[in-house]
């Protein structure tokens, strides 16, 4: 029977693998025939007619006004500003600042919280998790700068920073994994779709049924649900900090991802920083007496 840090552990790489997907399927629906809050509406419209019935049946009415600030975080913040921010940079961008800045914002939150007194392996593992997103973006960004292209950076860590807050609450809340997208979905089509279908711009109707069809599965079934879910018990599992810190892989495997899959060119710069992120997520993802064991073993 796998223990709860193994299954934490396992979770966070389920959300690994749906979020290295949703950069390259979001930024596709940026730039093709969808508005930012196009594919938010799919995104909640689709997760809340799967889940409202779950809700009001599961979901005790007391817990709603929390639920409802998880969603204000992980739905409409997150939402909004990673979708808004497609617009503008590219998806290697989302990787590094939203990926790459979910561990950072979670940790400094954490440390504040913590009075300053975090774990020494947390700390080595975002350094070695940021050191290698600087080597994985270098490229990237010091490419010339597209008009415009810092907005969607600033948008992308905006993101990072409502999930990390997201992350931290529903740990120190001690709310379900299964409620918790459950009310995510919930709270946010309730808050959302009214202003999107009264004011905000929309290409929906010139888009394809097939890119519709992409895009409501991904963002409103593999984002909002699954990511979501296997986020939250990750975080129940093995820690927030150590869940968030799985994220750094999301670049080097986009990066990897490019190379096998869409033919793009990965340099030798790029494959240590694929390496040294991989190092530091997986040492952030252990428990946080790992290296104190291994050095009493080592040493004894």
């Amino acid at each position: 029977m796998p223990s709860d840090t193994a299954k934490g552990f396992l979770a966070a790489l389920v959300v690994v693998a749906c979020w290295t997907g949703f950069n390259l399927v979001s930024r596709f629906g940026s730039t093709a025939s969808f508005t930012p809050f196009d594919l938010a509406a799919l995104r909640y419209g689709v997760s809340a007619t799967l889940t409202l019935p779950f809700f009001f049946r599961y979901v005790p009415i007391r817990d709603w006004p929390r639920h409802a600030v998880l969603a204000t975080f992980a739905g409409l913040g997150y939402g909004i500003f990673v979708y808004s921010g497609f617009s503008y940079a590219p998806a290697a961008h989302a990787g590094l600042f939203v990926n790459g800045g979910i561990p950072f914002w979670t940790v400094v939150i954490a440390a504040v919280l913590a009075g300053f007194h975090i774990a020494r392996q947390t700390l080595l593992a975002l350094l070695l998790s940021s050191s290698g997103l600087v080597l994985i973006g270098f490229h990237s960004l010091a490419a010339p700068a597209v008009a415009g292209q810092w907005i969607g950076d600033v948008l992308f860590l905006a993101a990072a920073l409502c999930w990390a807050i997201f992350g931290l609450l529903m740990r120190r809340w001690g709310i379900k994994p299964q409620h918790c997208i459950l009310g995510i979905a919930a709270f946010s089509v309730v808050t959302y779709m009214p202003v999107y279908l009264l004011w905000l711009p929309s290409e929906l109707a010139s888009a394809s049924w097939g890119a519709i069809a992409l895009q409501a599965v991904y963002q409103g079934i593999v984002a909002a649900l699954l990511a979501a879910g296997m986020y939250s018990y990750a975080s129940q599992k093995i820690g927030a900090c150590e869940a968030s810190m799985m994220l750094a892989l999301v670049p080097a495997l986009t990066a990897i991802g490019g190379f096998f899959i869409l033919d793009e060119a990965l340099s030798l710069v790029t494959g240590i920083g694929v390496v040294i992120v991989s190092l530091g997520a997986l040492l952030g993802a252990m428990p946080s007496n790992t290296l104190q064991r291994f050095a009493s073993r080592r040493y004894r």
